[in-house]
């Protein structure tokens, strides 16, 4: 079964976003921070992770960068979801490793349609 991480400082986030990617077959983890989701990648890297950019601790962004640098950390699949509409921030967002973008609020369909590009790619 594929594995995803699911990395958000909101509990809600984290519950609705969980419930979605079990229904689509993946089996779910969750951290509540950057450092909280590294830890979890560093014992066990996960297929995909959906990761949320504002968080305390340590940012999306930097989790991404980390991650990337680390030894398997370039193989997971990274969906970047946050309410940050900038364009200047999506294009560094990509340019750290992130593979899909979307935007909060989300809904089902939104996030089932980022998974199959995902499993595309």
């Amino acid at each position: 079964m594929k594995t995803c991480l699911v990395v958000d400082d909101s509990s809600v986030i984290r519950k609705v976003a969980r419930r979605i990617i079990e229904d689509i077959g993946y089996e779910v983890d969750e951290a509540e921070d950057g450092r909280d989701a590294f830890e979890k990648c560093a014992k066990s890297m996960p297929d995909t992770i959906f990761l949320d950019w504002n968080m305390p601790v340590m940012s999306g962004i930097e989790f991404l960068k980390e991650l990337r640098s680390y030894v398997g950390g370039e193989t997971p699949k990274v969906i970047f979801c946050t309410t940050e509409n900038d364009v200047g921030q999506i294009a560094m967002a990509l340019k750290a490793g992130a593979n899909e973008y979307m935007m909060k609020p989300f809904d089902r369909d939104i996030l089932e349609q980022k998974f199959l590009l995902l499993d595309q790619k």
